[in-house]
């Protein structure tokens, strides 16, 4: 069971799907579920959008690096919440589908869910979003915010490069 659709597994190897007819005849957990990570998709999407201007390699507002460091601390956040907005889904439903399998009440002959793939790529995800959101968040922590740039003293032999006079052969026939 996910979020979208009901898949059942036959022992002869194949997996039959079928969609949910209606949003509100879902539970309560799976609507809110649902709303959870299009929320997640949607931060995740905007902390990107924030925070890939605050990038060092991209020119947007070079003489203002207190903005970069805002964008990228703003892009942070948000990717951190669109983390925790993944996390809680999934690990909602894997404390149900464990609580439905170990249930004495259910007939035995009556097919247990288990883990799928999609929760264990919701945990991944959810982390890995933790993760950037943190590695951005803490770049603000760690950047300086003077906007002086880096310039460096060429060499004698630059400086010679850039003085010699090249002459080409006359290449006509």
């Amino acid at each position: 069971m996910g979020l979208w659709q009901t898949c059942v597994v036959q022992e002869e190897g194949g997996m039959q799907c079928k969609d949910f007819d209606s949003f509100l005849a879902l539970s309560s957990e799976l609507r809110i579920s649902r709303i959870l990570m299009c929320l997640s998709n949607g931060s995740g999407m905007l902390g990107l959008v924030i925070s890939s201007p605050g990038l060092e390699c991209v020119k947007f507002a070079a003489g203002n690096q207190e903005l970069k460091n805002r964008l990228l601390l703003l892009g942070g956040i948000m990717l951190w919440t669109s983390g925790l907005s993944a996390l809680a889904p999934v690990s909602w439903v894997a404390y149900d589908t464990v609580q439905e399998f170990w249930d004495e009440s259910i007939p035995d002959i009556v097919p247990r869910w288990e883990f799928g793939e999609a929760l264990f790529m919701g945990w991944f995800g959810g982390f890995f979003l933790i993760l950037g959101g943190s590695l951005l968040a803490s770049s603000y922590c760690f950047t300086s915010s003077d906007s002086t740039s880096v310039s460096y003293k060429p060499t004698k032999q630059h400086e010679q490069c850039l003085s010699m006079d090249f002459k080409h052969p006359d290449l006509t026939i």
